[in-house]
């Protein structure tokens, strides 16, 4: 995945300098290494009430492990492919044009169910969740990283994670994920 990083700004957007536009090519792009993350905008910027970030996800990737979140609600809108979800005991599939809650408190994964690219819209409330992700990035580009670093941070952000729900689920939906490489 080739990533290009844009500045952001840092205040509540209140439309005073004029409209602000993201272009398709703009926002800080990262790899937290299932995929990638562009952030479109920030806590900040909303006034706490929501973040929105897009999620180009690879062929038959998933994303993450199940997990939940005690703080935010997700909602995911497919832009392009097919996303598949599990969301408590129940999976779901979502096409272009689709959007699929995902309420805190609720296990849940998802993950690109097509051979194709997977876009998505992610918008999460209340803001803040995004955070998470940058730093999950620079800790990756680490030469010093240790996966234990990625429990920890989801901690510090109210989330639960069962990592060794990956194989499961990978095994289950013909997926990857690339944590499966690192337990061979």
């Amino acid at each position: 995945m080739s990533l290009t990083s844009q500045p952001t700004t840092a205040g509540r957007f209140d439309g005073s300098d004029g409209p602000r536009k993201i272009g398709p090519a703009d926002g800080k792009l990262v790899d937290i290494g299932s995929a990638g993350v562009r952030f479109m905008a920030w806590t900040q910027e909303t006034g706490g009430g929501f973040s929105l970030v897009e999620h180009p996800i690879p062929p038959r990737g998933l994303v993450a492990p199940l997990h939940k979140h005690s703080r935010e609600d997700e909602y995911s809108f497919v832009l392009e492919g097919r996303m598949g979800a599990l969301l408590g005991d129940d999976v779901v599939h979502a096409d272009a044009g689709d959007l699929v809650f995902k309420p805190r408190d609720q296990w849940h994964t998802f993950w690109n169910a097509g051979d194709g690219p997977c876009k998505i819209l992610e918008i999460i409330s209340p803001g803040g969740f995004e955070h998470c992700f940058d730093q999950m990035a620079t800790a990756m580009a680490s030469p010093n990283f240790d996966p234990q670093q990625m429990a920890e941070l989801a901690g510090r952000y109210g989330i639960e994670l069962q990592p060794d729900s990956i194989p499961m689920i990978c095994a289950e939906h013909g997926l990857t994920h690339p944590m499966l490489a690192a337990s061979d």
